[in-house]
Order: structure tokens, then C-alpha cells, then sequence
């Protein structure tokens, strides 16, 4: 089981949202068409670093970070990379990788099972949905019954919200739909759930605003950053994150497609309050996970 020996004290920054894209095997987590289109879409560099270059990059940043890879094998017949590759990765650097997992919803009470297997049995930390890319509806009562093992478990469910650069530019969009992705069905799924912790991923283009109001109206829904270099961020969401979300929005990068260095680069420029900046960069995060208490 992964145990963390992560140093709050000695981090710079937690950044929350960082995808494991391929394997030590060599098999990589999107298939060829839509990693291609992921790659142009980004203007990535080196788009699938292993584990242990991933947890390199943060070490010698003074940062942690939370990976995690995205199980879509039903939607797109993909197979994914594992979970348990994942959290065993991950236990090989905890002093900087934080494992969550994903679980594709199609698998009904075998996602279930997983999700409590991988909790207990590897410790993993928290989990991540794709509704676009795994082809799911979040509010369909099929799904409910993995929202119900989290919310027991106590642990946060990261949502990709917004577009997504996964089939951007191909006809048909690779079959992604990225209705799936507003982020007012998670409001849904806040509601019926007020004891899941929900973490809104990227700034939710073209729902900035609703993001903002479901995070706003809803205690127990957060929103992380990543996905977007910030000098690109809605004036609307750096409002609110200096001001009634300071306290549930988070760093996360979308690491490899968006590096630590050019995200932190451009967050620099943007006129956030120093008070604030750190509650951002770290300490945010740091209550999320339930690490706040190794600070003492």
C-alpha cells in the first residue's frame, strides 16, 4: 500500500492534476488518433514522461503533485493503463506523488469493488472522471452507487469539466461529447452527494460562469486550475479566486500538456493576492487530501 512520507513543511506547491501517460511497459494511456489530437491541441513537448521522470520534475521544484491516468475502455476500447501500476509507481516516490485512481462507470459494481480494492488494499487517495472521454452522463443513476463508495470512503472525485483538447480537430470530435463536461450536471451530483467532495477540473470553457456558481452555492464542490496556461484565465474566475473561492481553488497544472514551470510562470503575472497565493499554490490542497495536519 502507498504511504505518503510527503513533507508539507518543505513544498512550494501541490499541483493536483497531473496524468500518468504511459506505462513501464510502454503502453500509453490515450490511443494513437486522440493522443495525436490531444498533442496538437497543447503544443506538448514530451508528452509521456514515465513516473519517475514525473516524480523528478517535481522533486526538483520543491512540489508535490497527485497523478492519476483516465480508464475510458469502454467508451473508446482502449485498454487502460492500471491503477494499481499507478498507486505502485506513485509508492515509489512518496515525498512528492500523491496516487488517485480512475474507474470507468460502465463497470457497474465491479467499479464498485475496485474503487474500495484500491482504497484499502493500495491506497490510493482520491479518484478521476472523464464524463466526455469515458461517454457518461454524471447524473445517471447508474453511477450513483460509485459516488456512494467515495462519499464513504471519504475521499474527493475529481470532474473534467469544460472542452478537452482529446479530439480536438477530428471529424466528429473522435466521439467525445463535450456536453457531458458542463459543469451544472455536477451540480446534480453535489446535491444528491452533499458528503462527496467534488473537485471541478479546468477552467470550464465554455461554463466558466456555472462553475463558478456550483462551487460558489455548493460547500462541498471545489474547482482546480490545470488545463489552461493562466494568462488565459476568465477575468471572472481570478476575481473569484481572490475573493469568495479563495479557499477551494487549487493549483493543478495538467502536467505533461502544460508544464509546472510555464504554468507558475504565467500565474506569477496574474494579480492575486499574497494571502491568497499560497492558500492556491498549496495549503488549499493540503486540506482537500487531509494532509493539513502533518504541518504541526
Amino acid at each position: 500500500m502507498t504511504t505518503t512520507t510527503l513533507d508539507p513543511t518543505a513544498l512550494t506547491a501541490l499541483d493536483v492534476h497531473v496524468h500518468v501517460e504511459i506505462d513501464d511497459d510502454g503502453h500509453q494511456a490515450l490511443g494513437g488518433e486522440l493522443m495525436a489530437a490531444s498533442a496538437k491541441y497543447f503544443k506538448a513537448g514530451h508528452r509521456t514522461p514515465t513516473v519517475d521522470e514525473i516524480a523528478a520534475t517535481y522533486r526538483e521544484r520543491s512540489m508535490a503533485a497527485v497523478v492519476f491516468t483516465v480508464d475510458h475502455e469502454s467508451a473508446t476500447g482502449h485498454p487502460p493503463i492500471s491503477n494499481e501500476f499507478v498507486a505502485e509507481a506513485a509508492g515509489r516516490h512518496p515525498d512528492v506523488l500523491i496516487p488517485f485512481a480512475s474507474i470507468d462507470p460502465a463497470r457497474g459494481q465491479a467499479a464498485v469493488r475496485a474503487a474500495r480494492r484500491l482504497v484499502t488494499e493500495h491506497g490510493v487517495r482520491g479518484f478521476k472522471l472523464h464524463p466526455s472521454l469515458q461517454g457518461f452522463n454524471p447524473t445517471d443513476r447508474s453511477v450513483y452507487p460509485l459516488y456512494e463508495v467515495i462519499a464513504e470512503l471519504g475521499l474527493p472525485v475529481v470532474f473534467h469539466t469544460g472542452q478537452t483538447g482529446i479530439g480536438a480537430g477530428l471529424p466528429g470530435g473522435g466521439g467525445i461529447r463535450l456536453g457531458l463536461s458542463n459543469p451544472m450536471l455536477i451540480d446534480d451530483v453535489a446535491v444528491d452527494f452533499p458528503d462527496l467532495t467534488i473537485v471541478l477540473a479546468h477552467p470550464s470553457f465554455p461554463w466558466q460562469d456555472e462553475a463558478l456558481a456550483v462551487a460558489t452555492h455548493k460547500s462541498n464542490v471545489w474547482i482546480d486550475l490545470s488545463g489552461w496556461a493562466p494568462k488565459y484565465f476568465p477575468p471572472n474566475l481570478v476575481r473569484y479566486a481572490n475573493s469568495l473561492l479563495q479557499d477551494k481553488v487549487l493549483f493543478g497544472s495538467d502536467f505533461p500538456v502544460i508544464t509546472p514551470d510555464r504554468w507558475m510562470r504565467d500565474f506569477d503575472a496574474l494579480e492575486i493576492k499574497p494571502e491568497v497565493r499560497s492558500k492556491i499554490l498549496r495549503d488549499n490542497a493540503l486540506r482537500l487530501l487531509g494532509l493539513a495536519g502533518l504541518e504541526a
